[in-house]
């Protein structure tokens, strides 16, 4: 039997803010994170544009000689790691402070593209000549899963270590994945992380290739603009956050603070195609139903679902259908909103900052906007909150991801009393 699965800490390093706090605040505050690139020379590529982490010094949060041998993305997963672990009380590299056996505590790391961008940059150097050596931290720097293992070994971390990519359900597939280990007692505590770091040429011509990424050079501040009627791709986002959950019994016992409920979780494939969503919606649908069937709610008890809403011409369309047809008249009901306006799509981090954002319009009563909307598409009809937040109460929320090859996932969260 499955057991109640809280949420006791979290972090988030994002494109509007380092911090659980400096997230939210430039969420509902409307803070946009899309500029020009800056991590390199951009203007010979036909997307000019992301939504980079600002002001981020790694060496700042991380030790010099750890952070030398980690990947942007293993350093934004550490930091976002770091802060939710001390939001939950852990510290498990101190045994005598920390609560939980460190053989009880598991880590699972969500990564869509992993090392890519050291990848892309090592090869460049090779090809040119610039470079004959090849560090012996390339490949640690690159392999998805080192993510955790650098957190394990600086933390003292020895329970389960897992590492999930599932395109941009990577990071929520990471809390599902978390909470099985959970039911399944594998672990006590689970330290669920989504990070990204795949600002790089590289991957940015091949998703312009495929007419995936706004070209909106000259706006970018208004080029991720979900449900607008003008959208015309999303924006590359890149980040770290972390979640981390126990069994309701386990928090109490040890007088944790609860930041919400976890009372649905599911995952799904469309079957359908490498790129594009099932037209209709089939998978988005099955997966959001078999969420709220495991959490035993109704379709009208949802207050607020944080949609996937990259700003693509057909992914916007196909899940508003997906939620009409499974909601039917309470979809108007529902706001609908997608931060992803304000963040980019922050891929594997997204289904962990995402999830983030749900528990925070649970925690405040306050619906984050989806920015840019300013000329709806007649296909797209539901409440997206358009460009500035809104005073709800919300008691239960959803945050939806679907990612390349008709990945799905949905979590399902609950106020906590």
């Amino acid at each position: 039997m499955n057991e109640n699965i809280v949420i006791t800490g979290m972090g988030a390093v994002t494109p509007i803010g380092i911090g659980i706090e400096a997230y939210w605040n430039g969420l509902i505050h409307g803070v946009q994170g899309v500029g020009s690139i800056t991590r390199f020379d951009a203007s010979a590529l036909p997307v000019q544009i992301a939504a980079e982490v600002k002001e981020f010094a790694a060496t700042d949060y991380i030790p010099r000689k750890l952070a030398k041998e980690m990947d942007t993305f293993m350093q934004y997963g550490y930091v976002a790691a770091e802060e939710a672990m001390a939001d939950a009380g852990l510290h498990p590299e101190q045994p005598e402070n920390c609560p939980v056996p460190p053989e009880r505590i598991g880590i699972v790391v969500g990564t869509a593209f992993a090392g890519i961008a050291t990848i892309a940059e090592t090869q460049s150097g090779i090809t040119s000549g610039a470079h004959t050596k090849v560090s012996p931290r390339f490949v640690p720097k690159i392999i998805g899963n080192i993510a955790a293992a650098q957190i394990a070994i600086a933390k003292g971390l020895r329970g389960p270590s897992l590492t999930v990519t599932t395109a941009c359900s990577s990071g929520a597939d990471a809390l599902s994945t978390g909470i099985m280990l959970l039911n399944s007692r594998e672990a006590d505590v689970v330290l669920c992380v989504g990070a990204e770091a795949a600002t790089s040429p590289l991957p940015i011509m091949s998703l312009a290739s495929a007419h995936a990424l706004s070209t909106r050079n000259d706006s970018p501040a208004s080029a991720s603009r979900p449900f607008d009627a003008s959208r015309d791709g999303f924006v590359m986002g890149e980040g770290g956050g972390c979640i981390v959950i126990e069994t309701e019994a386990h928090a109490k016992a040890r007088e944790a603070h609860i930041h919400a409920s976890i009372i649905g979780w599911a995952n799904s494939t469309d079957g359908y195609h490498v790129t594009s969503p099932h037209p209709e919606g089939i998978g988005a649908v099955f997966c959001m139903r078999h969420c709220l069937e495991k959490a035993g709610v109704q379709p009208d008890e949802i207050d607020y679902i944080n949609a996937h809403g990259t700003s693509t011409p057909k992914g916007d369309v196909i899940e508003t259908s997906a939620i009409k047809q499974l909601f039917g008249s309470h979809a108007y009901e529902l706001a609908v909103t997608s931060t992803k306006g304000s963040t980019g799509h922050m891929m594997g981090a997204g289904g962990i900052t995402e999830t983030i954002a749900c528990v925070k319009a649970i925690q405040d009563g306050i619906i984050p906007p989806t920015l840019n909307l300013e000329q709806p598409d007649p296909e797209c009809d539901l409440d997206y909150v358009p460009g500035k937040a809104r005073k709800r109460n919300v008691t239960i929320a959803m945050s939806n991801a679907f990612g390349f090859g008709g990945q799905n996932s949905s979590i399902l969260l609950r106020k906590y009393s």
